[in-house]
């Protein structure tokens, strides 16, 4: 009795389910478009509802034989004075012959003869109409013609181009993405003058509509790669993608992975970096923030500055990445493991310093630490949330007043203080890691208090067999080191010089491996007395 009363309740449920991704889809039965305009006018009306920013503005043009005609854009995505000069001048102005009007092909000649604009296209499509309308386009009926002219004059207040904050460079460009597609489409332009970059759109979003666009260069990227970007792009069914962080989480591999299988960045330079190797961007309209896959765990240590300074500072500062990122996620747990398990592997003047620092103190060692690393994170939430010129002030000195007032009231050791500010410190250098981060610092802490150093070691044994096991489109995410690849190495813990990295990523590239010749390496010049006779 009960097994039948579930197997309707998931008939039931599945049903529904379809009856709602069928009502989802009814938007594509719209009409086309007849040629009474006030029919069309009607039909568009019904769609659009009485939304107050939309212009309707209806007039006739021509000098002797007057046409009616209809405007219908979208107050503050459309320039109006790109409307006015480019559109209603030329058709308020302009002569139509007699023929054009009377036969309802105006549509065609106004396109040919009349309009001052190069973006523009006809359409009987309702829903075509609509959707660029509800994008920004601008649409022009006229009476007794069964098309539309959607006409490209968007035009919005939009944010300058300016250094992105969440990657400042010493040495590099300056410039940084906007929230507006076309923009950023034009900055890797400005980088890549290259016929074979390709840029693809689509609309994601039943309710938004949000252009997404695929960025690649033809030859490089794999097409293996880009067809099951469309595949998984194309299978999101959801009524709003507001930020590429919406995409990331519907196209990701692991997606109950602590670490992200898909990069991001705001700088235009290391995108089109990534694009030179043989990858692809997703870029978001409404987000600065550009999405590029594969991704691999080395290009979290990586830093677009390390390609402009010499190789040596370089090697050296990536070197110090990798050892900040392991302070950030060990520290806290080695110092209880070896202050609770493991006392022998303390030099004994050091441990007798750790132990009257102790002394008085009424928490273990792991509680002590599982406080701090909390408070920590509490305060740099607090940093991140806060109108910025509060924000700074109130973690700084956060931190300084609860760690001073944690040591004087006897509550924390101060060596548990030094511990937790080195690692919030470390935490900072990498900050594409900073999430997983703070998931493994809490992990290996729980672990060492519960089992000491064998527990931090079957905690770095999983870590590493997770991380081995993760593919980013495909593509190991330890790649260069499992699977390993010399080749790949000059790039990895350290940099190797431009002129000796010759070939793109193993991995990566599709078919043109080779992204400069040979013979690059930089020489003095020869001598006047050594040089060849003629």
């Amino acid at each position: 009795m009960f097994g039948y009363i579930i197997k309707k309740i998931r008939f039931r449920k599945i049903r529904n389910e379809n009856d709602a991704e069928q009502g989802r889809g009814a938007e594509g039965d719209l009409p086309a478009f007849s040629e009474d305009l006030e029919e069309n006018l009607k039909a568009l009306k019904l769609i659009l509802g009485k939304s107050g920013d939309i212009v309707l503005r209806r007039f006739t043009f021509g000098y002797k034989n007057g046409a009616e005609a209809a405007l219908l854009f979208i107050d503050g995505l459309v320039d109006k004075s790109l409307v006015h000069e480019n559109i209603m001048k030329p058709l308020m102005l302009g002569a139509v012959p007699a023929k054009e009007t009377s036969e309802g092909s105006g549509i065609a000649y106004i396109k040919s003869a009349l309009l001052y604009v190069g973006d523009l296209r006809e359409s009987a499509s309702v829903r075509e109409a609509v959707e660029g309308f509800l994008s920004g386009d601008t649409i022009l009926l006229v009476n007794g013609s069964k098309e539309a002219l959607i006409i490209s004059l968007r035009g919005w207040q939009n944010r300058s181009i300016e250094e992105p904050l969440t990657e400042s460079t010493v040495r590099g460009p300056r410039d940084g993405f906007t929230e507006t597609l076309r923009v950023n489409t034009m900055l890797l332009r400005r980088k890549i003058r290259c016929p074979d970059l390709t840029f693809e759109t689509v609309q994601i979003g039943v309710r938004t509509r949000t252009d997404v666009c695929i960025a690649y260069i033809d030859g490089l990227a794999s097409p293996g790669l880009i067809e099951e970007i469309k595949k998984r792009l194309g299978r999101i069914n959801t009524d709003a993608i507001l930020e590429s962080g919406y995409i990331e989480q519907f196209i990701e591999d692991a997606p109950f992975s602590i670490f992200s299988t898909v990069a991001n960045s705001e700088r235009p330079d290391k995108i089109a970096a990534k694009l030179l190797e043989g990858r692809a961007a997703i870029l978001v309209d409404g987000t600065p923030f550009v999405l590029t896959v594969p991704t691999l765990f080395i290009e979290s240590f990586q830093a677009a500055e390390d390609y402009y300074s010499r190789p040596y500072f370089a090697s050296v500062i990536r070197l110090l990445r990798y050892l900040a990122f392991f302070i950030s996620v060990l520290a806290p747990a080695l110092y209880v493991a070896m202050a609770t398990f493991h006392q022998e592997l303390i030099p004994t003047p050091l441990l007798l310093t750790v132990a009257s620092a102790h002394e008085g103190t009424p928490f273990p060692s792991v509680l002590e630490a599982g406080l701090m690393v909390i408070i920590f994170e509490i305060l740099r939430e607090a940093g991140v949330r806060l109108p910025r010129p509060v924000g700074s002030a109130v973690s700084i000195v956060g931190a300084l007043v609860i760690g001073d007032a944690a040591v004087s009231a006897g509550l924390i050791g101060a060596p548990m203080v030094i511990v937790v500010a080195m690692t919030a410190v470390s935490s900072f250098v990498v900050p594409p890691q900073t999430d997983a981060g703070a998931i493994m610092r809490l992990s290996f802490l729980i672990l060492a208090g519960m089992m000491g150093g064998y527990g931090i070691a079957i905690g770095l044994f999983a870590v590493f067999v997770h991380l081995a096991s993760l593919r980013s489109f495909g593509t190991p995410y330890l790649s260069a080191v499992a699977p390993f690849s010399k080749r790949d190495m000059k790039d990895t813990f350290i940099r190797a010089p431009l002129w000796s990295m010759r070939k793109r990523p193993e991995n990566i590239a599709a078919e043109d491996k080779v992204r400069q010749g040979t013979g690059l390496t930089p020489a003095p010049p020869e001598p006047e007395h050594q040089k060849p006779e003629a």
